[in-house]
């Protein structure tokens, strides 16, 4: 009887940052900035890959898909986050916010998981630099290259069905996107059993593949320790510091975000938090996995040579 009473919500608003009008601005042209760099950069590093042979490895395979899912994460938050900054009304429609919601919390899931088939690909090279090739053959880096989109996928469909069957009293989402917790915050009735649900299915892609990504590099450290030559250490951490940094700042940002005692952060705090791992991140990426690495760099290096060399050839006929 009590549910007759709910009013039925057809869209919400996304009042995240309203309370600082005059930032909307700023961060309009801030968000486009980053934005366009994620798309450029990401897109250029799947670009790069596929152009130089050399880099045909199971490594940039799952760098390749790392940029994919970055494109498609930040693509699916900041575009909506850039209209309502210059917008009197800031709206999205029910469907659209929970179509959002599902699209990144997949997304931020199979980043997850897929930094786990990264570690474990690292794993390999170092401990097993000998069986490297036969343990990662194609066949088995193309299902943990797909397995993180399946899992994720299918565990933000389980959430986002649930979600939004539940009634809702409100409509004002203080936040600049369609979050899970934001959302739960607006229900009219009691979402503990749904939160658990949530909490489960988000605990599974994240510490699941934590510890995935912490038992591998036990295992890798302590491989590197035992190698005799300085220099042979050297080269060999070298190999995953690149994915070490990415998995550091994408797990430290989560957890001070999602795993804070209630009321810990203030409003502002939160999307601040928010911002970095849905739109700065993604931008952070293409930067730490190529300006770090000798390999990118020489394979730009010498594709931007051959385009050269094309284009002087050409001139000549």
């Amino acid at each position: 009887m009590a549910e007759n009473n709910f009013t039925q919500v057809t869209f919400f608003i996304l009042s995240g940052f309203a309370n600082h009008p005059e930032l909307q601005v700023s961060l309009f042209f801030i968000f486009l900035f980053i934005y366009l760099f994620t798309v450029l950069g990401n897109l250029g590093l799947i670009v790069l890959i596929r152009l130089d042979s050399k880099l045909h490895s199971p490594m940039y395979f799952f760098l390749s898909n790392l940029a994919f899912i970055d494109i498609f994460y930040s693509s699916t938050i900041t575009p909506k986050a850039l209209v309502t900054f210059q917008s009197s009304q800031k709206t999205i429609s029910f469907v659209g916010c929970f179509v959002q919601m599902c699209f990144f919390v997949s997304l931020a899931g199979s980043e997850c998981f897929l930094l786990g088939s990264m570690a474990y690909d690292r794993y390999v090279a170092i401990c097993n630099p000998l069986l490297y090739s036969v343990i990662m053959s194609q066949r088995v880096c193309n299902w943990l290259g797909i397995m993180p989109f399946v899992i994720a996928f299918t565990n933000s469909i389980i959430s986002t069905c649930v979600i939004s069957s539940l009634p809702y009293c409100g409509s004002n989402i203080n936040h600049f996107f369609c979050d899970t917790t934001a959302l739960l915050a607006l229900s009219c009735v009691d979402t503990f059993n749904t939160e658990i649900m949530v909490f489960v299915l988000a605990g599974f892609s994240i510490m699941f593949t934590l510890l995935i990504i912490t038992v591998t590099y036990i295992a890798i450290i302590s491989a590197i320790l035992k190698i005799q030559s300085a220099a042979g250490r050297k080269k060999a951490f070298s190999t995953c510091a690149s994915h070490l940094m990415g998995v550091t700042i994408f797990y430290g940002t989560l957890i001070f975000t999602y795993l804070q005692p209630d009321n810990s952060l203030s409003l502002t705090q939160a999307q601040v938090a928010s911002v970095f791992y849905t739109i700065v991140i993604p931008m952070l990426n293409p930067l730490i996995y190529s300006l770090r690495n000798k390999d990118v760099k020489d394979a730009f290096i010498r594709v931007i040579l051959r385009q050269i060399f094309s284009m002087k050839t050409l001139r000549k006929l």
